[in-house]
């Protein structure tokens, strides 16, 4: 490994003079600084990250744990995260729960002993709460982003599921639909309470009355299972009068779970039933749109989420809790039709 006492004796200056430059401290000639930089691209030297951090008391590293990375919600928040990152000059170590409280756990173990500056955190639920509190004992910032926890006191940056939701029933409902079905997610989870108030509050507006058996809830491990299927099923088989003209979704995920059990049961969408969910589904989006979707601006809010988290690691006169909460787009796709 390359030491500054290799760039020192190689630029023919004390291994102060190299910390200097590293370090970007004190007064150094511009001459002696592009001939210890320049040995410095010779060598291939990297700097000690650890040897820094004990110095300076940070790592410039920042922690990332989400939900999912394998939906492309979240997927386009770590870009646009990491990217917000590398230009304020910190990196990123970022970890996928899986919707699990258990990994969220060993998740946030790996922070501490990884000494990160701040964490950008979804909460798999609200019980998440009690990892924050472990996080901010040993002083480290905690921002949360797409979801909030009941008794949160601190920053977080959502996209606007209720109003999203809002959307998209009076979407179906401008479309003739009055029997409007919702798949939700746990209810442990911000986002599927917003979007089931949201859901609620619009039939009401509407003086359309609210079926209990309209309404259900799947966690997400389930989703990712298929096990939405027994779910369509049930609605199907109400009376025909009473059954479901329209699903709506609370993910993308939801949605293509949806779609496959409709399909196994012979219906088509939208020519049988129709269907909008939260957030694009890809990379089919691309090339042919289909579901009518609340689209969310994933990667607007992991870039806010850590300039956010960054202010906070550094203390930049922040004394308040911040709160942005972004609208959604709401794309009319294929995926709904009008009815009589």
């Amino acid at each position: 490994m390359v030491t500054i006492y290799d760039i020192a004796k190689k630029a023919n200056v004390s291994p102060m003079t190299v910390s200097r430059v590293i370090n970007n401290s004190g007064n150094i000639r511009m001459a002696t600084r592009e001939k210890v930089e320049k040995a410095i691209k010779e060598l291939g030297y990297v700097p000690n990250s650890a040897a820094r951090s004990l110095t300076s008391n940070q790592t410039k590293t920042l922690g990332l744990i989400l939900t999912d990375i394998s939906n492309p919600f979240f997927s386009k928040i770590a870009r646009g995260a990491e990217d917000a990152a590398v230009e304020m000059d910190y990196r990123v170590l970022m970890s996928n729960t899986d919707e699990d409280s258990d990994k969220e756990i060993n998740y946030i173990d790996m922070m501490l002993s990884a000494r990160v500056d701040g964490v950008l955190i979804a909460p798999t639920s609200d019980k998440t709460l009690d990892q924050i509190k472990r996080l901010r004992d040993h002083n480290i910032p905690v921002v949360l982003i797409d979801r909030t926890i009941e008794g949160f006191v601190g920053d977080y940056v959502l996209g606007d599921s209720y109003e999203g939701s809002r959307k998209l029933v009076e979407h179906l409902i401008g479309y003739g639909h009055r029997n409007i079905a919702l798949i939700n997610g746990p209810s442990n989870v911000s986002t599927a309470r917003e979007r089931q108030r949201g859901y609620l509050e619009t039939l009401k507006l509407n003086d359309l009355p609210v079926h209990e058996k309209y309404i259900s809830e799947i966690d997400f491990k389930s989703v990712q299972a298929g096990n939405t299927k027994s779910i369509v099923e049930q609605l199907m088989q109400l009376p025909e009068e009473k059954r479901p003209t329209a699903i709506f979704a609370a993910n993308n995920f939801i949605a293509i779970s949806v779609m496959k059990a409709l399909k196994e049961l012979g219906l088509h969408v939208p020519k049988d039933i129709s269907v909008v969910c939260f957030d694009e589904v890809e990379p089919v989006v691309y090339f042919d749109p289909f579901f009518t979707v609340a689209a969310q601006p994933a990667a607007e809010l992991g870039k806010i989420g850590i300039q956010f988290l960054i202010e906070r690691v550094e203390q930049k006169n922040v004394e308040q809790e911040r709160k942005i909460i972004l609208p959604p787009d709401i794309h009319i796709r294929k995926s709904t039709r009008r009815i009589k």
